[in-house]
């Protein structure tokens, strides 16, 4: 009769050996009637203020708990507005988010460091058009009791993605940087 005690001590071992997992942080409702993701880009030197009239974000996160903190955002770019009716009729088109074949852009992130007070960067993956990018998300959150309050801001190069094609590739009339602000307000699901 072969002894039970090697495979007990390998099963021992392996959960010894083996990588804790951080436990998931709690889970966030976003309030998308204070919530807002919005861009700033420039045309001719004038600024064009728009932002997504719908986006999904889902959040676990806990300042104290940073490795099982994550986020998930999908943004639907067909529902971009900047309130000019031209400018709008043309977001969609091939030339700028191609909403035909990218119906929406993500950022998704596992990867949140604590930079001070109320003070995170979140460390993730962009994807606009299908190009993939990773990115570090700056951002203030102050929470009180189970409501939590976020606001962050990013520039990017809208050329990383392809976002402006033909005659709007160059920066000439178009500047390559976008500025991305976010808000949102969000209450811990119980």
């Amino acid at each position: 009769m072969k002894s039970l005690f090697p495979l007990a001590a390998l099963a021992l071992l392996a959960t010894v050996a083996a990588p804790a997992m951080a436990a998931p942080a709690p889970n966030w409702a976003v309030d998308k009637t204070k919530s807002r993701v919005a861009f700033i880009a420039s045309m001719n030197g004038q600024p064009i203020n728009g932002s997504f009239r719908r986006f999904d974000t889902r959040i676990a996160f806990d300042p104290a708990n940073l490795a099982g903190t994550s986020v998930v955002t999908v943004i639907y770019t067909g529902t971009a507005v900047t309130g000019d009716a031209g400018r709008d009729e043309s977001l969609p088109t091939p030339d700028w988010f191609n909403v035909a074949a990218f119906p929406h852009a993500t950022f998704t992130s596992k990867t949140f460091k604590n930079t001070g007070p109320n003070r995170y960067t979140a460390i993730g993956t962009l994807t606009i058009r299908g190009v993939k990018r990773t990115i570090a998300l700056p951002f203030q959150l102050v929470i009180n009791g189970n409501v939590a309050r976020m606001q962050g801001s990013l520039a990017v190069d809208r050329r990383w993605f392809g976002v402006g094609q033909g005659q709007f590739a160059t920066p000439d009339s178009v500047a390559a940087k976008v500025v991305i602000n976010i808000t949102l307000s969000a209450t811990k699901a119980r």
